[in-house]
């Protein structure tokens, strides 16, 4: 059985499309799905995808994602900036964690330069579009194949 990414997208992103194209794109939460696999076949790998408007149901994937995934790649959305709850949950994760942002939350609200999650992440991306899931896929990928 070939070794399983999960993805994980936090509230609103369920209306990737539609909220904000401006800032998030045209591209649909299928669009992140279909590049996240398309990327991981390359490895051999899957991916499950789950998405939730509710911090407990991504606290539980993730506490799932501890019993045998090979990697996570979370956008955590609005919890980034205030889920110390979700902060703990990643941390006790003991494989390759990429925190992912569509736009550059850096160059937007102040608030959202602060992130629980970084500083429990492997890496972050930020900035480059639904191209952030694909890439961080690779580094996955990458990273268990030994490159």
């Amino acid at each position: 059985m070939p070794g399983e990414i999960v993805l994980l997208n936090g509230p609103n992103l369920n209306l990737l499309g539609q909220r904000e194209p401006d800032t998030y794109g045209r591209e649909t939460l299928d669009d992140v799905v279909a590049l996240a696999r398309s990327r991981a076949e390359r490895f051999g790998l899957k991916v499950r995808a789950e998405q939730s408007n509710h911090e407990g149901a991504l606290i539980d994937w993730v506490h799932e994602a501890r019993l045998g995934a090979v990697g996570v790649v979370i956008n955590p959305g609005g919890y980034t900036h205030t889920s110390v709850a979700l902060r703990d949950a990643l941390v006790t994760l003991e494989v390759p964690l990429v925190e992912v942002h569509i736009s550059n939350v850096h160059a937007r609200e102040a608030f959202r330069s602060h992130s629980y999650v970084s500083p429990v992440a492997t890496g972050v991306i930020a900035g480059l579009g639904i191209e952030g899931y694909g890439l961080a896929v690779d580094f996955i990928g990458r990273r268990l194949a030994g490159e």
